[in-house]
């Protein structure tokens, strides 16, 4: 066998299934052939007569898949740091809205954007967090919240991925605020529902996403938007129970919906429901530390029937300015109490589960993508234990 690229030396954290817990081999080997896993494994059993034009040997260094960032708004206009500093100063969230801030500020210069602007805003983040591993991103709109603004969005969003040697997944988010020119819910949800068909005919979303709460919009018309998604064959996946439980991670699960997020006020009914439906659960502890919540999402619930966990970062302006991934993780061990391998899984493994795209990512297994992280660390609780400081040695894209 003649590969392009082979590393030798390797400690691997395959987070292979098949494999008991993160599914390590201690002496592996790791081969690349057009991009994708040709050979993974102890380096004892690689193919008689195998070659390579090019062999590098890692001197015991750990190599992860690639990290997935499975749930971000990366893309979008403006900053809300004055807002962070009003908050600090004692202004409640409604006095900021009243005077033009929140969301509707993000939206203001979002709109004001040009796709070119936004990239030259986005791609800082992006850099953030490519230099800590991520070889695949979600990138959802809903800072637009009008046809013109939401594609431009969406539009920016694939082009990061020219931009960048990454894997860029999108969804289309619109149905996350009630924009300032409307004042029924239900006519803007028509109209989200009319522009579903043009976003997907220029394949400019992998999913549609929904905010289904108090704040946002009920479960019926999130259930609108669903279908229409489903008629353009979109799959669909939902900000759920996040400050109230209005059943939205059962409705995600009715749906066959890829994930369900935050989650903080989801019972057992949702959650069996979830595992029924093979529905991942994403959990994002930056937006649970920002905003200072109390309500822990029910993690022992997910674990007891078997819900898949993810977690993100939910990069965003206001709820979660948060563009790392190890701190993340670090986060969702200490707020949410997860564990080493539930987290390093929850990046990778379980975040291309959440995105659809486990066929090709997120774990070290023949024929998927070798899109790799290798680290200099002694042990893979590093990652999750460290704080404020990148261990990544090398990061590899499609094998290079």
């Amino acid at each position: 066998m003649r590969y392009d690229r082979i590393w030798l030396d390797a400690r691997l954290v395959t987070v292979n299934p098949a494999l008991a817990g993160l599914g390590i081999v201690e002496d592996g080997a790791i081969a690349a052939k057009d991009g994708r896993i040709a050979y993974v494994g102890p380096a004892s059993d690689l193919p008689v007569g195998w070659s390579a034009a090019e062999t590098v040997r890692l001197d015991g260094s750990w190599v992860t898949p690639g990290l997935v960032d499975c749930h971000t708004h990366l893309v979008y206009g403006g900053s809300r740091a004055h807002e962070f500093e009003l908050r600090l100063a004692g202004a409640s969230y409604e006095d900021i809205a009243r005077a033009g801030g929140g969301i509707l500020s993000t939206v203001k210069a979002t709109r004001a954007a040009s796709e070119a602007d936004l990239i030259r805003a986005s791609l800082p983040r992006l850099d953030h967090l490519i230099a800590e591993g991520v070889t695949t991103i979600e990138v959802k709109s809903g800072y637009g919240l009008n046809r013109d603004s939401e594609l431009r969005v969406l539009r920016a969003a694939r082009r990061l991925a020219k931009e960048r040697p990454i894997d860029v997944v999108t969804s289309f988010l619109g149905a996350h605020a009630l924009p300032p020119e409307y004042t029924d819910k239900d006519q803007f949800i028509a109209d989200i529902c009319a522009m579903i068909p043009a976003i997907a005919g220029e394949k400019l979303a992998d999913a549609v996403d929904a905010f289904c709460e108090g704040i946002a919009f009920s479960p019926e018309q999130t259930a609108r938007v669903f279908e229409a998604a489903k008629a353009a064959g979109l799959a669909v996946k939902l900000h759920a129970d996040q400050l109230s439980n209005l059943h939205g991670a059962r409705l995600a699960a009715e749906h066959g919906a890829l994930s369900a997020d935050h989650l903080e006020y989801t019972d057992e009914g949702g959650a069996i429901a979830m595992a029924k439906a093979g529905t991942v659960a994403v959990l994002l502890p930056g937006a649970f530390y920002m905003l200072r919540e109390k309500q822990l999402p029910p993690v022992d619930a997910f674990r007891r029937h078997g819900v898949r966990i993810a977690v993100a970062t939910d990069c965003n302006p206001g709820t979660s300015p948060l563009t790392s991934l190890l701190l993340t993780m670090n986060m969702g061990a200490t707020l949410f109490r997860l564990t080493v391998d539930e987290l390093i899984a929850g990046v990778t493994r379980e975040a291309a589960r959440a995105l659809g795209r486990l066929n090709d990512i997120g774990t070290l297994e023949t024929g998927k993508w070798c899109d790799l992280a290798i680290w200099d660390i002694e042990r893979p609780a590093e990652l999750v234990y460290r704080i404020g400081f990148n261990p990544l040695f090398q990061r590899v894209w499609r094998g290079a």
